[in-house]
């Protein structure tokens, strides 16, 4: 089975009770349990990970096992000033796709530069929880070509 790796970003884990009107009222628990079930149906397993490190994020990155296909992530507020974080998917030779669950064009203007846009092979947002199952279909599809 195929492997992915899924990283979310700075207070992700407080998913569920940080701004709902904003991000929803799913966990990151929730998201992930949905991932899994979503990456069964194209023969994937993932790999889910949240951390409000931006060292750890990278470390990850750096570290990816050779099986690991394709990456996922939403860096959080992280997309919008990490260029060490962007750098390090330049490394990377599998698709990458951005993800967020609110749509950060929508919301203030320092939202909308992204350091991970430039090495994404797509990006999806403002569909919440939904922005991560999009991604798992999406990087399903493209790992079938």
């Amino acid at each position: 089975m195929k492997q992915i790796l899924i990283l979310s970003g700075p207070n992700l884990n407080k998913l569920g009770e940080r701004e709902p009107d904003i991000y929803g009222s799913d966990t990151l628990s929730d998201i992930e349990n949905g991932c899994r079930t979503h990456a069964h149906e194209f023969g994937m397993e993932i790999d889910f990970r949240q951390s409000n490190s931006e060292s750890e994020l990278i470390e990850w990155i750096h570290d990816l096992p050779g099986h690991t296909v394709g990456l996922i992530l939403n860096a959080a507020a992280l997309t919008h000033t990490s260029v060490a974080l962007h750098d390090a998917l330049k490394l990377l030779d599998i698709p990458i796709l951005e993800v967020h669950l609110s749509n950060p064009h929508q919301r203030e203007s320092f939202r909308h530069t992204s350091y991970v846009s430039p090495v994404a092979h797509g990006v999806i947002s403002g569909f919440g929880a939904l922005s991560y199952y999009l991604a798992v279909e999406a990087l399903g599809k493209i790992l079938k070509k």
